[in-house]
């Protein structure tokens, strides 16, 4: 069974939330929201060579995020304006050179947004974080299901509403079972992303 019936599924609920009342109603903008509701899909695939990766995985993702914001503005008129934000993500990853099975958990990270470019709709955003995840991708190679992840990327959103923008992104992905069991290959990966957020 392929995935891109889910990502497709996906996508198209995330549109309907965009034009719900409870989410399209007069909100925030990005420099007094308290929240930040956003779905990503996109392609992940591993760099075999790079660390101790020797398998290729390329993989059909699909997050969705809730972030909140912990300041408000700080550094006005300099450029790294912007605001402290911590994001939680669950992820589901699918393995779609690996009969389709799937790598999912939970992600905690954080993030600096940048609001410099709010006269242009633009907000660059960079984050860094980490995860537990389970991995059922059949690889013996890893020695373990329950693996831990970190990452790290940059992004960019342009906003389309008052409160919705639409993003891209790009994030490197780690996966391993930090050392509980051998073997331990490790999937380093490159993942882009594209979607939609929403300020409230």
């Amino acid at each position: 069974m392929k995935p891109y019936p889910y990502l497709v599924a996906f996508l198209v609920s995330g549109s309907l939330l965009a034009t719900s009342p409870c989410i399209a109603a007069e909100s925030p903008s990005v420099a007094t929201a308290d929240h930040e509701w956003a779905f990503l899909a996109g392609y992940g695939i591993t760099h075999r060579g790079f660390g101790a990766t020797r398998t290729q995985v390329q993989t059909a993702d699909a997050i969705g995020r809730f972030g909140w914001f912990l300041s408000d503005e700080v550094g006005k008129g300099s450029w790294y304006q912007g605001r402290h934000e911590l994001l939680v993500e669950l992820p589901i990853h699918l393995a779609v050179d690996h009969r389709d099975r799937i790598m999912t958990g939970g992600y905690l990270l954080g993030s600096w947004k940048f609001t410099g470019l709010a006269d242009e709709k633009l907000y660059p955003y960079v984050f860094a974080g980490g995860g537990v995840l389970f991995v059922d991708l059949g690889l013996p190679t890893m020695g373990t299901r329950l693996d831990f992840s970190y990452q790290g990327g940059t992004g960019i959103q342009y906003l389309i509403g008052k409160n919705t923008a639409i993003m891209g992104e790009y994030r490197y992905h780690h996966v391993s079972n930090a050392g509980t069991a051998e073997p331990n290959e490790p999937l380093n990966s490159s993942k882009f992303l594209v979607g939609m957020s929403w300020f409230f």
